[in-house]
């Protein structure tokens, strides 16, 4: 149990953690009442602009018979953090020297060398700093506070000399959605005066702005950048050494994903927008009110990526309102075409503007979004795109799908990702186009079609479907938009995982020609020699794969390059699994694309709710942190986003709603209505409603979660699970998970946390002999009761959770390859015993 303790009052709730639960960690993030990263309720401190602007207290100097001399400046640092290691003066026979360092502040927490600093609601003040001397000299050097996404002050630093004089000089860092150092100074002096080397303030993926001035003890004011913040020219990109490379880290370069992002409605005109753009944070919400038009931001950075990653170039925290300014050229070949701009996906809410115009507003961080923005283009070249992204993560008020995602990682939840983490491009189309296309072929040759366009006008549409080996066109059909229609494909050849075989689709209406693909399959549920099974294609497949999360240590969400990703997928695949399920997380589209093609089923989760969180009341009351009912809506309007913008790819078996209960509302079991719209929008797969708990008996699937060993469709079960139902799928959601630490995600925290686990093995041969003590359990458990599947804990190590098949790195594979094929293997044979023979069910 992992325990954050805060002050509770009448005046203020606080963070507090402190509870156990059943599931993957013990964790838990509990927010004040107030949201501490919107426009409301934020503390700030006397004469301070939040995030930048800033105008602390002067600097003073007093001095007795002789000269003051004051340069001070101020520090604005916005959301994350700065570290000043301790200056040091040394004087003989008559001088003084007091050098006071600075406040490093992050995640509310300070720590000073030479100085004080105090941390409340966000804000920091440094008290003052002062050295006198007689008949000497005397000098101060101080540097600022560094405070996260709040405010900051410093108070005055004051030097005093009797017949001698007296220097203050103040430092200043200035920092947006970064970090700060400022290295160590030293004064030194033998028989007289000090010589002192002022502070410095390294600013990473921002402006350090500071200006001094002097006499009559006038501060200045340092300006970081921030929205309207005015810099001539933004810092280069370069990546960010992150605390754990990959081998593909420093081979991405500045054009990635260079492939065409969307795979199942693909144009043949298109512009690739990734790149180097560039970026500053700002101070709130409001800076949507205020776009910086024709500015150059402070920072270039790498779209697509994850603002908190080393491959953006930022690798910052708390970026909580990016902008991000980009431009562009509309080829000259587009004549008399629209010109759709799409993104592939913004964590979390994008406003979108072209050469001035507020273009769109989206809400959700996993999903696609396309904008018609001709009528906004410039006719004389160059457009300026600016977009202003909110992400607030698990910041309160906030209850939105995140997943693993938190402001405060620890163990199971990681580093957040912010921004523009997947493809931007554009393309051109007629008048009329097509805005969705939905596939379905099923294993009797059908294929269901559904095409919509942008005038929702019923227009003539002529689909083809073509053999990728031969090329030949094996079906046409002549169909009208806007409205469902079928035809059939005789004797296709089957997609399964052992034969994936994929048919070309082309799609024409008009002018707009769209190339896709589609896969002949049928997904069900049936009863065989008395348990109810998973079908593929009319037969019963054992399922057998592993959680994925997703994420990366130079990317976080937003993998180097496809090569990388791949790379995953390719792993399992020779090991032997036969599916992979996306755990609480939605990938980009070739990743699906890979699945389809390489034959791995997909079980898809819904990205959680806010999971696991608690918040303090003024009485000390502690309450769970739920959706209230306009975030449940929002809840399931996204559910439909996954549904709608993925139910095309021919490897998606599954979608499962929640996981262990994280965002479940509890009162009136609204997973049976999410579960009957999910079915409605997508009837052709199964739906696991509750994978873990709180099961009450909806969906296809007994799903139980028990770490490390299984308890698959059998007679014995643990809490929150469920007792199994014999009326549904036996499936084993997650099990395994032994750990063996290798090539660690080099954050202190994360690795005092790698001992909160079920298991730790010390050696690779022993995490092996565990591993298949626990596939040779699940084994007898599909021979003797009704398991049909399983999900193992975990294809990759993420930050402190270090139990993998692969390291977070990439460079460690942790099993026997050759064991594990075997083991893996028995499952299916284990399984197709069940289904061949009279074997009697013991339950």
């Amino acid at each position: 149990m992992r325990l954050a303790i805060g002050l509770c009052s009448s005046l203020l709730a606080t963070l507090v953690v402190a509870q156990e639960y059943y599931g993957e960690t013990d964790y838990e993030y509990n927010s004040s009442g107030n949201d501490h990263w919107s426009d409301a309720d934020v503390p700030m401190s006397t004469g301070y602009d939040q995030y930048g602007n800033g105008n602390g207290p002067s600097s003073t100097a007093v001095v007795t018979g002789s000269s003051a001399n004051v340069l001070s400046s101020t520090s604005a640092v916005i959301s994350n953090s700065a570290s000043v290691t301790s200056n040091i003066a040394s004087g003989t026979g008559g001088s003084a020297g007091v050098l006071s360092s600075t406040a490093a502040v992050i995640s509310n927490s300070a720590s000073v060398t030479s100085s004080t600093a105090a941390v409340i609601s966000n804000s920091a003040s440094v008290t003052s700093s002062i050295a006198s001397g007689t008949g000497g000299s005397a000098s101060v050097l101080s540097s600022t506070a560094a405070v996260i996404s709040n405010s900051a002050s410093v108070i005055s630093n004051t030097a005093s000399g009797t017949g001698g004089s007296a220097s203050v000089l103040s430092s200043t860092a200035a920092v947006i959605s970064n970090s700060a150092s400022v290295t160590s100074n030293t004064a030194s002096s033998t028989g007289g005066t000090a010589i002192v080397s002022s502070s410095t303030a390294n600013a990473f993926s921002s402006t350090t702005s500071v200006t001094s001035s002097s006499g009559n003890g006038n501060s200045s004011a340092g300006n970081g950048s921030s929205g309207n913040g005015g810099v001539s020219s933004a810092s280069r990109y370069a990546v960010k050494t992150p605390p754990l490379t990959t081998n593909w880290t420093y081979s991405v370069g500045t054009n990635p994903w260079p492939e065409y992002p969307r795979p199942q409605l693909q144009r043949s005109q298109w512009q690739n927008l990734n790149g180097i753009w560039t970026y500053q944070n700002a101070s709130s919400l409001q800076a949507v009110n205020s776009p910086p038009f024709g500015q150059t931001l402070a920072n270039e950075v790498l779209v697509p990526s994850c603002l908190e990653s080393g491959l953006s170039g930022i690798q910052g925290n708390y970026a909580l309102y990016p902008w991000y300014s980009t431009h562009f050229t509309v080829p000259s070949n587009w004549t008399s075409q629209r010109v759709l701009l799409n993104f592939g996906a913004v964590d979390y809410e994008a406003t979108v503007f072209i050469n001035g115009h507020n273009a769109t507003f989206h809400r959700g961080g996993y999903f696609a979004f396309t904008i018609d923005v001709t009528d906004y283009l410039s006719s004389s070249g160059a457009n300026e795109l600016l977009v202003f992204v909110h992400d607030p993560t698990d910041s309160d008020p906030y209850v939105i799908p995140i997943g693993k995602q938190t402001l405060h990682p620890s163990h199971i939840f990681y580093t957040p990702c912010s921004g523009i983490w997947q493809s931007v491009w554009i393309e051109s189309a007629p008048s009329n186009y097509i805005t969705e296309l939905d596939l379905a072929a099923n294993m009797d040759g059908q294929v269901n079609v559904t095409v919509a366009t942008s005038q929702q006008t019923k227009t003539p549409v002529q689909v083809s479907v073509v053999d990728r080996g031969s090329k030949k066109v094996v079906a046409s059909h002549n169909g009208t938009s806007d409205a469902a229609f079928q035809f059939t494909v005789s004797s296709p050849s089957l997609w399964s995982p052992d034969s994936p075989t994929l048919y070309d689709v082309t799609v024409s209406m008009g002018g707009d020609v769209i190339s896709s693909y589609t896969g002949f399959r049928t997904f069900s549920k049936g009863t065989v020699n008395g348990v109810v099974r998973p079908l593929v294609n009319g037969k019963f497949t054992f399922v057998f794969g592993t959680l994925d999360q997703g994420f990366w240590p130079d990317g976080i969400y937003t993998p180097p390059n496809r090569e990388a990703m791949v790379y995953d997928l390719q792993t399992l695949k020779r090991l032997g699994f036969n599916m992979v399920r996306k755990h609480i997380k939605v990938e980009n589209a070739l990743f699906y694309q890979a699945c389809d093609e390489m034959g791995l089923l997909v079980i898809q989760d819904m990205p959680s709710l806010r999971p696991l969180q608690q918040r303090t009341l003024a009485n000390c009351t502690r309450i769970s942190i739920e959706p209230d009912s306009q975030q449940q809506a929002e809840f399931a309007r996204q559910l439909e986003l996954l549904v709608n913008q993925h139910k095309s790819y021919t490897s998606i078996m599954t979608w499962i709603i929640y996981n262990e209960g994280w965002g479940q509302l509890i009162d009136g079991y609204p997973e049976f209505g999410l579960t009957a719209r999910v079915r409605q929008l997508d009837p052709t797969r199964l739906i696991d409603s509750t994978t873990g708990w709180f099961d009450h008996g909806a969906g296809d699937f007994s799903d139980n979660h028990h770490y490390a060993n299984p308890q698959c469709g059998s007679p014995f079960y643990s809490i929150a699970s469920s007792p199994y139902d014999p009326a549904r799928i036996g499936i084993q959601g997650e099990f395994g998970a032994p750990t063996t630490p290798a090539n660690a995600w080099n954050v202190q925290e994360a690795i005092d946390t790698i001992n909160q686990t079920y298991e730790i093995d010390l050696s690779v041969e022993t995490w092996n002999y565990r591993s298949h003590i626990l596939l040779g359990e699940l084994r007898d458990q599909t021979q003797r009761f009704a398991c049909s599947g399983g999900v193992w804990t975990q294809t990759t190590d993420v930050e402190g959770e270090v139990n993998g098949l692969l390291t977070y790195d990439r460079r460690i594979l942790r099993p026997n390859e050759a064991q594990w094929k075997v083991d893996i293997q028995s499952l299916y044979d284990a399984a197709a015993s069940r289904s061949n023979s009279s074997v009697p069910l013991l339950v």
